[in-house]
């Protein structure tokens, strides 16, 4: 059967053209980073564009991207990041602080020296994005060291639920943060390596609970407009 115009605009060429899944890869960046703010519109003719596909995979991406809770889709509408609530931020964290403080118990006595090297490197990875002001990045580098304990701790189903989690946290703070070390501190992350080096659980529970509000009474919950940016500027492209 002979292909449709729309569809035969697109060749197969995998080094300029991504597939459905490098484009949610790339977005998920960009929404993480910050590059695209919270409320923003993401027109599927737009990105079509600047991904040079067809819009049946931007549609198939958003809806990869809907079902991880980064975007959503609003009948006659169109797609928009994500823009969390008042209620749900205060929601996310008190979920957060129900399950993480009990994680790094349970990493603290499986942590092994390889782990430690990890959880290290993240630490100078988020340090050295600060350095180089790219804040976005530097939060979602602190996410990842989240879930780095979650995974040291063997706990696969709740290291789902907290990748979610902490998935829309990047997005609470993104809109609600009101200082910039509402990014994790380095001291409560190499408070908490010490902690697992050591195999104290005790402290290393203690510890993320304390982590946790204190990231979280950094937070100015009041309203905020809607990010507006560039598309093209944000995916680099």
């Amino acid at each position: 059967m002979t292909a449709s115009p729309s569809e035969s605009a697109y060749p197969t060429a995998p080094s300029t053209v991504p597939g459905v899944e490098a484009i949610v890869a790339e977005m998920t960046d960009a929404i993480h980073e910050h590059r695209i703010q919270p409320g923003a519109k993401l027109r599927e003719d737009e990105l079509g564009d600047i991904f040079n596909v067809s819009r049946t995979l931007v549609r198939q991406a958003l809806h990869k991207l809907e079902h991880s809770g980064l975007v959503t889709i609003q009948r006659n509408r169109g797609a928009f990041v994500a823009k969390p609530s008042i209620k749900e931020a205060r929601e996310v964290f008190e979920a957060r602080a129900l399950l993480e403080p009990q994680t790094a118990r349970a990493a603290a006595e499986r942590a092994s020296a390889q782990d430690i090297e990890c959880l290290e490197k993240h630490i100078e990875d988020e340090h050295a994005a600060i350095h180089r002001n790219e804040m976005g990045l530097a939060l979602k580098l602190s996410g990842d060291f989240h879930l780095e304990i979650a995974r040291i701790a063997d706990q696969d189903t709740i290291e789902a639920f907290l990748r979610q989690l902490i998935s829309r946290s990047s997005l609470v703070i993104a809109l609600y943060w009101r200082r910039r070390n509402a990014i994790c501190e380095s001291h409560a992350h190499h408070a908490l390596i010490d902690a697992l080096r050591d195999g104290d659980c005790n402290s290393a529970e203690e510890l993320m609970k304390g982590h946790l509000l204190d990231i979280f009474s950094q937070l100015d919950l009041r309203d905020r407009p809607d990010g507006a940016a560039s598309l093209k500027e944000a995916l680099k492209r």
